[in-house]
């Protein structure tokens, strides 16, 4: 395996891995252990299932990868850089330019358009206004939603919400897209045509993408599915 270091990260074929982490809340006998050192690998490049009964630890692993919690112990490495050595600063950073995050609840801001909805993370990052506008009409094109570019959520179905909502996750260019329970308030045919077009986003983007998913027809669209059980990564 041939490494590269840019900007102090190690570039590999592995986009995220996960070593020996532990993550408990409260203390004593009330304590909850959701993650009991977990071990995996996400290679760079696929769409990658995370699978496990509500409770298992899905979005505890989810949160810790993406750098919104912290392990009780243990190592994480996304995209060639340890999170443990970031700061807050640094996690900030991760977040806003390497990690797009796509949640079951949508969380698209009511007052603003699809179009602008879309374009928040580039004006966070004080994009040009020109190739903010262009990089929201192609990402609403991806999404098949360059009609509805001016629609209000509250206009939009839930799956065209869902698709503004990846198509936000979309717009810095991440490295790596989280979704947590994407299709959770979806019907089954929306919900499927919904990881259909994570499955597409990830090739025509190349980026990788960890979606955790309690639904079983939605896993044969994914490259691999690893499963979480009492914490623990199980074989599959």
């Amino acid at each position: 395996m041939a490494d590269t270091t840019v900007t102090g990260a190690t570039v590999t074929d592995t986009m995220v891995r996960v070593e020996n982490v532990h993550r408990s809340y409260g203390t004593g006998a009330a304590a909850v252990h959701a993650l009991r050192g977990v071990r995996l690998d996400v290679p760079r490049g696929e769409l990658v299932a995370l699978k496990g009964r509500s409770g298992a630890g899905k979005t505890t692993l989810l949160n810790l990868v993406g750098g919104l919690d912290e392990p009780d112990e243990g190592r994480i490495t996304v995209d060639g850089l340890d999170l443990s050595t970031l700061g807050e600063d640094g996690l900030l950073r991760l977040r806003r330019d390497r990690i797009g995050f796509v949640f079951q609840s949508f969380g698209l801001i009511p007052i603003l358009t699809a179009a602008e909805n879309v374009g928040v993370p580039l004006r966070l990052r004080r994009a040009d206004p020109r190739e903010r506008e262009e990089r929201v009409e192609l990402l609403l094109s991806l999404v098949g939603l360059a009609d509805h570019a001016r629609q209000r959520p509250g206009e939009l179905s839930g799956g065209q919400q869902q698709r503004v909502a990846i198509a936000r996750a979309l717009a810095n260019n991440p490295s790596l897209l989280i979704a947590d329970e994407p299709t959770g308030q979806l019907d089954a045919e929306t919900g499927h045509a919904v990881m259909e077009l994570l499955r597409a986003v990830v090739r025509s983007e190349r980026v990788t993408a960890l979606v955790a998913t309690h639904d079983p027809t939605l896993l044969d669209l994914a490259d691999r599915v690893l499963e979480l059980r009492d914490g623990e990564v199980v074989a599959h």
